[in-house]
């Protein structure tokens, strides 16, 4: 039961927000709180992040990166709908990425077993996002092993991500398929920053920003289809509500990411770093 301009209304039976007011208060959730707003975040695309914030960053983020698959494992396993499943099970195969051996084994599966499509199951296979986030961490200098051990994560950022996982696990499956919704807003985030990264940051080596390419499609994309499944499958006024207090809740976790990087690594004209050893042991003046 809820109270509302002065009267009390009860969710079962409180009438369907329209689809547009539906959009619009989804994406009104993106404008006022997504995290290509907080002054970490500003401050890399305006190229004032020295190399160790930026480290620092990608470091951090890769926590991020690993969990996303995992994320997406549990809507699955909380889904009995076939049809969501099939649409929503690439995005693991989108970041864990497909072996040639994987995609022969499925076409030689199948009914048919073309000789063109084993072919090109080689160039079918993808490494996936994590790879790529690996390849990006070395092009900035950062060693495979430094990702892979969490070597730099801060606890803010450990905490965040966790707790996004959790949300993931214990929420009824449209309401954590709602909260994948901040993809509305990433492909202009991920093209900003691909601009923002070849512009400022050029001692970075440019193959390893394939990550922010393919994301730029891949976000809309996934972004498309999640919001299909939203707007079908949160079909109460009150799933309704809570897949926008779902969204607030990812808008959330990411802003919170960024706090403890901001927090941990800069401040305006310095890159701060967290302990000895850290990096290096370095600490180098942020570009003017």
């Amino acid at each position: 039961m809820t109270l509302q301009d002065g009267f009390v209304e009860c969710p079962m039976t409180a009438e369907l927000w329209n689809r547009e007011t539906f959009l619009e208060k989804l994406r009104g959730i993106g404008v006022r709180g997504y995290h290509d707003k907080h002054p970490f975040h500003v401050a890399m695309n305006e190229g004032r992040l020295s190399p160790e914030a930026l480290r620092g960053w990608v470091a951090n983020r890769f926590y991020y990166q690993r969990n996303i698959p995992i994320k997406d494992a549990a809507i699955l396993a909380n889904c009995p709908v076939r049809e969501v499943r099939r649409a929503w099970i690439h995005r693991i195969l989108d970041h864990d990425g497909v072996s040639s051996g994987a995609v022969e084994s499925a076409v030689l599966s199948g009914e048919t077993a073309a000789h063109d499509a084993l072919e090109t199951a080689h160039t079918t296979a993808s490494e996936g996002g994590i790879e790529a986030w690996l390849r990006l961490g070395e092009a900035c200098e950062l060693s495979r092993d430094e990702l892979l051990d969490n070597r730099h994560l801060l606890p803010g950022v450990r905490f965040a991500v966790d707790a996004y996982v959790n949300f993931a696990r214990s929420q009824p499956w449209p309401i954590a398929i709602a909260s994948s919704l901040t993809e509305l807003f990433a492909p202009d985030l991920m093209a900003a920053r691909l601009a923002a990264f070849e512009k400022f940051y050029r001692w970075i080596d440019p193959r390893g920003l394939d990550y922010f390419r393919r994301r730029v499609t891949q976000a809309r994309r996934d972004s498309d289809d999640a919001l299909a499944i939203t707007l079908e499958y949160c079909n109460t006024r009150e799933l309704q509500r809570e897949a926008v207090r779902a969204l607030e809740f990812k808008c959330d976790v990411l802003w919170s990411m960024l706090d403890a990087i901001h927090h941990g690594y800069f401040k305006e004209g310095r890159s701060l770093v967290r302990s000895a050893g850290n990096f290096g042991d370095r600490e180098i003046a942020a570009p003017a």
